[in-house]
């Protein structure tokens, strides 16, 4: 059976291929030039943002030329403050009749892939210069970090673990109390291990070690890694697993449904759950908890880095169980953030001695 990741590579490859027809001949030609050094989603994403570049083109600088007859000698007059004028359009723009803006974290990523696009054609000497080089990347200002408190945490878990929920309706509870052992699993892996929403849903069964309390993920880029988790993690995870067990014994509708799978965790409909299913799962039931908090499952990576940062004090070990290539982006959002810290270290400047 082909697993999670297989399966989404496969589909990014497909709509890719379909992207491109879309597209002038040399951009396929980039994207196959850079496949073994990138992942299929990165690939995708260059794909997505070089098509809304070329409609630019089309629409506001070869006017008359449809972006698949742009040539790479068309890309060679382009100069910088073309560049420029194109991350203003990004500001509010129109694209196959829907209007998007983007801010500066963006415009950064949509020029970074511009970047990548013409120094791979600068070193093939297809073009005699990096253009987008010489354009800055949009100065990007830190957003406070938004994350639970320890009673935050309590309260959320309680909610997730109630068996009925007084501020909702009877549908709704009948519902909670059917996803409420998959729910309160999730949202304990989520703030017991930091992982990523993408790495929660391609669990399969297979990769959970309760003997060790430990299993294998995939990070982003496709690096395996093992985890390790709390009792009380195990226990909300084995208590999901029993229910589940117990739904394809009695041969329940749903039971029968995820019968032969193996994935770890399911939507209502048996099939593997969905990014956009657990970021609604987390908004659903953080919202009643902390309703000026957009809490979304970032928020309760976050909260779990955080955490991990304030008793370990070793950010070395926050990005290692995070999963960051660089120490900068955990030395930025965690220890940088601490507010334990920065009162620890307000107490240790004293303006006049205690004998005084």
């Amino acid at each position: 059976m082909e697993s999670y990741y297989t399966k989404r590579d496969e589909n990014n490859l497909l709509k890719i291929r379909e992207l491109c027809k879309e597209l002038p001949l040399y951009v396929r030609e980039f994207i196959v030039g850079i496949q073994m050094r990138t992942s299929t989603l990165t690939r995708l994403n260059y794909v997505y943002d070089l098509r809304i570049f070329f409609d630019y083109l089309s629409k506001n600088v070869y006017k008359g030329l449809q972006p698949t007859e742009i040539e790479l000698v068309d890309l060679e007059k382009l100069k910088a403050y073309d560049i420029e004028l194109y991350l203003d359009y990004l500001s509010s723009y129109e694209f196959k009749g829907k209007k998007y803006t983007c801010g500066e974290r963006a415009k950064s990523r949509k020029l970074c892939s511009l970047r990548s696009f013409f120094k791979y054609f600068f070193n093939k000497d297809r073009l005699s210069s990096n253009v987008c080089a010489k354009v800055d990347l949009p100065k990007i200002h830190e957003k406070p970090i938004i994350r639970l408190e320890a009673d935050e945490v309590v309260k959320l878990l309680d909610r997730v673990d109630s068996q009925t929920l007084n501020d909702i309706s009877k549908r709704e509870n009948a519902y909670h109390d059917i996803t409420r052992p998959r729910d309160v699993a999730i949202l304990t892996l989520f703030l017991g291990t930091g992982i990523r929403i993408s790495e929660l849903v391609g669990l399969d069964q297979q990769d959970f070690d309760f003997e060790t309390n430990s299993f294998n993920v995939t990070r982003k880029g496709g690096n395996k890694s093992v985890l390790y988790f709390s009792d009380e993690i195990a226990a909300a995870i084995k208590s999901y697993c029993a229910w589940q067990q117990d739904q394809i014994d009695s041969k329940t509708p749903f039971g029968n449904k995820i019968a032969n799978q193996t994935a770890m965790f399911y939507s209502i409909q048996g099939k593997r759950i969905s990014v956009r299913a657990v970021e609604d799962l987390v908004k659903k039931y953080a919202k009643h908890v902390t309703p000026l908090k957009h809490i979304t499952p970032h928020k309760l990576r976050s909260t779990f880095g955080t955490e991990l940062y304030r008793n370990t004090q070793d950010i070395y070990v926050v990005a290692d169980v995070l999963g960051h290539k660089d120490i900068n982006t955990t030395r930025r959002h965690y220890a940088a953030s601490s507010d334990e810290i920065k009162r620890r270290a307000a107490r240790t400047v004293k303006l006049r001695d205690d004998d005084e």
